[in-house]
Formats: C-alpha cells, sequence, structure tokens
C-alpha cells in the first residue's frame, strides 16, 4: 500500500512538471505572437490552452483523493497541498499568456508603436523564472526557488518602465496612440503577474522542503537565515 502510495506522489509531480512545461511553452510562443503580430500564432495558444485546463482538473482530483484516501501526514500532506497551490498558480499563469495572445489580436492589423525592447526582455524574465521554479520544484532546490522569489523585483521595474514610456511619453502626448499602446502596457502587466505567480510558487516549495514560511518577509531569503 505504502509503495502505491509513493507511486502515486511520484506521478502528481510529474503532471506537476509537464504542466510546468506547457506554461512555459505558452507564454513563449505568445510573445512570438507579438513580435511577429501572428493571429495564427496568438489563436493557437488560446486553443492550447485548454490542454492545461484539462490537466488542471487531473491533479486538483487526484490531490484530493489522495488527501481523502491516502490521510498523508507530515512532508507528504504539506506536497499535497502544495501541490493543489502550484497547480493553481500554474493554470493562472496559463491564462494570462492567453490574455497577451487577446492583446495580440486587437493589435494584428495595426502597426506596432514602436519596436518592442523592454517587453522581450519582461518576457524572458517570466520563461526562466517559470522555467526555474519548476527545476526547483522538480529538485527541491531552495537556492534555486530564493533567486525565482528575488527576481520579482526586477520584473516589477521593468513592468513600471513600459508602463512609464507608453503613458507619458505616448498615451498623454497623443490620443491617437492609445489603442496601441494600451494592449502593450496589458501585456506588460500579465507578464508582471505571471512573475507574481512563479514567484509564489517558489515560496511554496521554501514551504515544503522547510516547512518555512517566506510570504512578504524577502528578508528571510538572506543568507544563513
Amino acid at each position: 500500500m505504502e509503495r502505491h502510495f509513493d507511486e502515486e506522489l511520484l506521478q502528481l509531480k510529474k503532471d506537476i512538471l509537464y504542466m510546468g512545461t506547457l506554461v512555459e511553452e505558452a507564454i513563449y510562443k505568445s510573445i512570438e505572437a507579438l513580435k511577429h503580430l501572428s493571429q495564427k500564432d496568438a489563436i493557437a495558444v488560446i486553443e492550447s490552452d485548454k490542454q492545461v485546463d484539462a490537466l488542471e482538473i487531473k491533479i486538483m482530483q487526484t490531490c484530493v483523493d489522495l488527501l481523502a484516501l491516502r490521510q498523508p501526514v507530515a512532508a507528504d500532506l504539506r506536497f499535497i497541498t502544495m501541490a493543489m497551490q502550484i497547480n493553481t498558480d500554474l493554470e493562472r499563469m496559463a491564462d494570462l499568456a492567453v490574455d497577451i495572445c487577446q492583446r495580440v489580436l486587437e493589435l494584428v492589423d495595426k502597426p506596432l508603436l514602436k519596436p518592442l525592447v523592454d517587453i522581450p526582455k519582461l518576457a524572458e524574465i517570466a520563461c526562466q523564472m517559470t522555467r526555474d521554479v519548476i527545476k526547483a520544484f522538480l529538485n527541491e532546490d531552495i537556492k534555486l526557488a530564493k533567486t525565482v522569489i528575488l527576481r520579482d523585483s526586477e520584473a516589477d521595474a521593468l513592468r513600471n518602465l513600459v508602463q512609464l514610456e507608453l503613458t507619458n511619453d505616448y498615451m498623454l502626448k497623443d490620443k491617437s496612440t492609445v489603442p496601441r499602446a494600451l494592449p502593450l502596457l496589458l501585456v506588460a502587466r500579465h507578464l508582471e503577474r505571471i512573475c507574481d505567480h512563479a514567484t509564489n510558487i517558489a515560496e511554496d516549495i521554501i514551504y515544503l522542503t522547510q516547512a518555512k514560511m517566506v510570504k512578504h518577509n524577502i528578508s528571510s531569503l538572506q543568507e544563513g537565515s
């Protein structure tokens, strides 16, 4: 019975890792669709979200079944409850990739307002944080999870930079730019929210491994704390 339980936990972990791969791919493809203003690529990402939604339901049902039938304790209980939270964060990250593609569809018949510089940088941070947090989950890597959390401020700064530029240099100076500037502003916000969810997962990994809450307490991430 115990061996079967271990196999169920391993499969749950594999499902979460697979979901993370799907989410990272969706984020990357959504920005590629933006770069090329590709309606086809944007729609493909939107359609692929069905796979993520189905996997989210499967993972959630697995977690509920394990809690009800196995009555786990200690580390196993923490793992299952954290898996439920990570599952939710990953699904929301995929939804945000869809939101980016919705913004792309608003822009496909319009020339880009300006060359994309900071948004691709922000997208790379979002992809890297997603990639790293899944790796941290796989290996229970506390150091890597902390690195993800500390990068969130970099994402915030880039989001703010994009917002200031689009607002002050375009929308306030020329209202005719609003239909092209607003979707880009929202894309930056969507990417920053993806980074927030990656940070949530990293915090969950630290709790899972050390039973230590670090939410709203960045100082606790310092070496030796």
